[in-house]
């Protein structure tokens, strides 16, 4: 497995968010980060573990409490979350000997609005296309 670290992605209109991929084509560097995210979201495994924090009452959960929902070691676990953290994705807090996570919903936002359609007025009633 590589080593190969995962960027979070950077801000690119002038308001702070990007294109849709409806509305303009992707650059080169912005279709590269947004595919290492996705990359990051590729695995079943993290895509369970994202929703397993994403959907937690209270907002985070422990390690503990993610590791015995798979059959797969601790450190295989660890290594999928910190997969996750260097998306942007997710992250941690260290209580004691237990790291808690939780998820980062603006990252999640920024995927959402990348996917979506944008809105279109409404065309008035009674005109014919």
């Amino acid at each position: 497995m590589s080593k190969q670290e995962l960027v979070v992605l950077g801000r690119d209109g002038p308001d702070g968010c990007c294109p849709t991929l409806l509305t303009a084509p992707l650059d080169e560097e912005s279709a590269t980060d947004l595919a290492k995210v996705f990359k990051a979201l590729g695995d079943p495994v993290r895509l369970r573990l994202l929703s397993m924090i994403a959907s937690r009452v209270g907002g985070e959960i422990c390690v503990c409490d993610l590791t015995p929902a798979f059959e797969l070691s601790q450190p295989t676990i660890s290594h999928h979350l910190k997969l996750l953290k260097q998306a942007g994705l997710i992250d941690s807090e260290r209580r004691g000997t237990w790291v808690y996570y939780r998820l980062l919903p603006e990252m999640t936002d920024r995927l959402a609005a990348v996917l979506t359609r944008p809105a279109t007025p409404a065309e008035p009633v009674g005109t014919a296309s």
